[in-house]
């Protein structure tokens, strides 16, 4: 994992903030059925037809709660749910979380008592306590519980001028703008993801979503509070630039893209225009370069897990970096955002030969000796 006193290379999390839908096992309690379920699950229509007071200021629209199943024992009844929902302007599909509804029946009516995330689903944003808002030109940024309004208006000034920077260095259709998500911990985030908490730390943020073209929940930046507080301007400007990168390539990355051009052209586009030498911008490589430590091939997935050797996962994001860099230099930076679009639809080979005019050797060797001629 990498430390915060430098800005952390990015290992995007593609996670759908879906949560499994748990029906629950087993003979279901009397008076689970019939009438009564009918009248449990209008309750639960009824009352998610506005969106709660709590959530005023976000976005929301198409909110809705559809019950899949309905437990009951006397007067109180548990509705296995799935809330829908879209951010307006934002989202072109719906969102999903499985959801677990308490009711109580009073006086003959069945009133929500409780809503929460289903068992082993992941929670939203809301779930952790109070959101606030602040909006951007080109973002959204929500704010978990004790996060300031002050630093969500900073975070939406740099998410504007990271929009504009990725549409640069790709260009080409998108949406053109982001939705940001600040926990109000490491923890919490942590939470959020459905992960350990020791995976995010160090990291400035991460970007979740799905890949690939077709209507989908816009991709979400998560940042990590902690790591990013640790950040000065330029690391912050480069961090949610390359999450900010992320989103903007979705649709043209798929399983078959390479991590090491997902990753390195991500950190391409932060890094572009910067002045920033090579050695000083990826010091891990260039340590080992120096030693003799030269490597031997472009950077593998597995490469770039956390939870290891963090001196190896950052050699790993810095030698993709470079290998992005040195085809934008070499081939010219059309050529690189043409080899990003076709190697998510094609063998990376074919793609390598379409426009670059070499093998995965040819490029290995071409990265190989920039590595020598930059980080010795």
């Amino acid at each position: 994992m990498l430390p915060v006193r430098r800005p952390p290379r990015i290992l995007p999390l593609v996670v759908l903030l879906l949560g499994a839908l748990l029906a629950g096992c087993g003979p279901r309690p009397a008076g689970s059925a019939g009438t009564a379920g009918r009248e449990v699950r209008r309750a639960v229509a009824d009352w998610s037809r506005a969106v709660p007071e709590a959530l005023a200021g976000i976005p929301l629209t198409d909110w809705a709660y559809e019950v899949s199943s309905v437990r009951r024992d006397g007067d109180r009844a548990l509705a296995t749910a799935r809330l829908r929902y879209r951010l307006a302007g934002y989202d072109t599909a719906p969102e999903e979380s499985a959801r677990e509804v308490e009711l109580v029946r009073e006086g003959g009516t069945w009133r929500v008592g409780a809503d929460r995330p289903a068992p082993g689903a992941l929670p939203q944003l809301w779930d952790q306590g109070p959101v606030s808002v602040a909006t951007g030109t080109h973002s959204l940024v929500l704010g978990g519980a004790g996060q300031s309004a002050g630093t969500l208006r900073e975070i939406a000034a740099e998410a504007d001028r990271a929009v504009p920077a990725a549409s640069a260095a790709r260009p080409g259709p998108w949406a053109g703008r982001v939705v940001v998500l600040v926990p109000g911990s490491l923890d919490a985030m942590a939470r959020l993801l459905g992960r350990p908490a020791d995976t995010y730390r160090g990291l400035g943020a991460v970007t979740t979503g799905r890949v690939g073209a077709g209507p989908a929940p816009a991709d979400r930046v998560v940042v990590n509070p902690e790591g990013y507080a640790g950040l000065g301007a330029e690391g912050r400007r480069i961090i949610l630039t390359h999450e900010v990168t992320h989103v903007a390539t979705r649709a043209a990355t798929s399983a078959a893209t390479p991590l090491w051009l997902s990753e390195g052209f991500a950190d391409w586009a932060a890094y572009r225009g910067a002045s920033t030498p090579p050695a000083q911008a990826a010091p891990a490589l260039a340590r080992a370069v120096r030693r003799g430590e030269l490597p031997g091939e472009l950077p593998r997935t597995e490469d770039f897990a956390f939870g290891g050797d963090p001196d190896a996962a950052a050699r790993a994001y810095e030698g993709a970096w470079l290998a992005c860099r040195l085809i934008a230099a070499e081939w010219g930076e059309r050529a690189l955002v043409d080899l990003y679009g076709r190697a998510g639809r094609e063998p990376l080979e074919t793609a390598l030969r379409a426009t670059l005019g070499v093998d995965r050797a040819g490029l290995t060797a071409a990265w190989q000796e920039s590595l020598r001629e930059e980080l010795r």
